[in-house]
Parts: C-alpha cells; sequence; structure tokens
C-alpha cells in the first residue's frame, strides 16, 4: 500500500499577503523590508532554497535528493513560492517581472536587479531628498518620521546605509523652530540616541504642544464666554447702569 501523501501548509495558504503585508512598489522604499518578511516565510515553510539556491555542497544535495524523490511536488511547491512573489508586487512591478515558465529562483533575481541597477545614481536622488526634508511638508511628525525612514531604508537598498548619527542629526535638523528644546536635547546628547527614540521624543513634544494648544484654546473661549476678561464683568462698551 502506498505512504499518505505528506501534507505541506504551503500549499493551504490562499492568502499570502496577510503574512506578508506589504506591496512591493519601485516607489516605496520597502524592498528590505519586504524581503526580510518574504524570507521568514520562506524559512518557516523550508522553501528558502527555491528563492536562493544553496551554495554549500551538503545543502545543494539535500535539494537534489528532494528534487529527485518527488520532482512533482518539488515543481508545484516552487510555483506557490512564485504565487506569493506576485501576489506581493505592485502590477506594474509584476509586469516588469512576469516572463512565462519563470522559476522563484528567477524572478527573485529579476527582482533584485530592478532594484539593485543603477545605484549610484538613485543613492545620489535619495540623499538629496533626505537632505532636504522638512517636517513642515508633512500633516503629522508620525509622516515625517516615517519618510525620513524610508528613505534611509531605500539608501541601503542601494549599499549607502545611513549611520544612526547623521540619520538623528538629519532628523532634528528638518524640525521648526518650535521644537528647538527637543533638538538642543538630542545634539547634547553622547552618544546621540537611536532613531527610534529620537522618533519617541518629537512625537511627545509634538503631543505636548497639541495639548497646550488645546488648552490655550479652551482658556480663550471661556474668558470670551465671561464677558472678555474685563473687570466688574462687563464687556467693552456696556455701562453700569446704576452709576
Amino acid at each position: 500500500m502506498p505512504d499518505p501523501p505528506k501534507f505541506y501548509p504551503a500549499l493551504s495558504i490562499t492568502n499570502v499577503k496577510s503574512l506578508i503585508p506589504i506591496t512591493l512598489d519601485t516607489e516605496c522604499g520597502l524592498y528590505n523590508s519586504w524581503v526580510t518578511l518574504f524570507m521568514v516565510q520562506a524559512r518557516v515553510h523550508n522553501l528558502l532554497h527555491h528563492i536562493i539556491p544553496p551554495t554549500e555542497e551538503k545543502a545543494q544535495a539535500a535539494v537534489a535528493a528532494s528534487k529527485a524523490a518527488d520532482a512533482d511536488l518539488f515543481g508545484r511547491l516552487d510555483v506557490v513560492v512564485l504565487q506569493w512573489i506576485y501576489a506581493t508586487v505592485s502590477s506594474d512591478l509584476l509586469q516588469a517581472i512576469l516572463v512565462k515558465g519563470d522559476t522563484t529562483s528567477q524572478a527573485w533575481q529579476r527582482l533584485e536587479q530592478v532594484f539593485q541597477d543603477n545605484k549610484g545614481s538613485r543613492a545620489t536622488h535619495l540623499e538629496e531628498e533626505l537632505a532636504a526634508v522638512k517636517l513642515e511638508n508633512f500633516s503629522s511628525t508620525e509622516a515625517y518620521c516615517n519618510h525620513v525612514k524610508s528613505l534611509a531604508d531605500r539608501l541601503a537598498d542601494m549599499d549607502a546605509p545611513v549611520a544612526n548619527s547623521r540619520l538623528v542629526l538629519r532628523l532634528v535638523g528638518g524640525l521648526p523652530s518650535a521644537y528647538s528644546g527637543t533638538v538642543d536635547y538630542v545634539q547634547n546628547q553622547d552618544p546621540l540616541p537611536s532613531f527610534e527614540s529620537v522618533r519617541s521624543r518629537i512625537k511627545l513634544a509634538e503631543r505636548t504642544m497639541k495639548h497646550h494648544a488645546a488648552q490655550d484654546s479652551t482658556g480663550a473661549a471661556l474668558l470670551m464666554s465671561t464677558g472678555g476678561g474685563t473687570s466688574n464683568g462687563f464687556t467693552d462698551g456696556d455701562t453700569n447702569p446704576e452709576m
């Protein structure tokens, strides 16, 4: 009696986006994050060799033996991982890498080329954008900090990583004068705090300023409702009827 077929969880995944919640796009600056999440899933299901063929002799022999033992299953699993790639990239990027009869490793290499080509010119453009970024161009400190981090991640993709100290100084360098206290605090630290620590301090400063602004607004409204702050409880232009 033949052995029952083995169950492979990877074959039952119907919504890979719930596991890799990033849609890769050439403009999003999330290539490193996407790769990290994708490789986690490949490791969980023991399918990393479909993405990056092993170079060690022992690992190569194991992959070859697995393929020889059940070539059909090996091919199905390869297509499953290929589907994961296709499902988690933008439509424009999909058109750029889609090739009939592709294997997972070929599609992976093609994606890598899209994000690694012309690294020098791309890095230069990103450096210029990072140097010019300012909080005033964003709706919140959260959006500002996320954009700065995204630029740093994209520079890392271009083999031009930004050191924490430089990233922190650039982050506070784009803040307006209202954040001068935060800027002075950060710049006087030795060594400089981490990017995440500075991000938290900037967001705290934003919340504090909003709270103070709300209090001032409430106080002004209360003052107006009680007569505009004139003495004896009379508004400007009123006279005491008893006089």
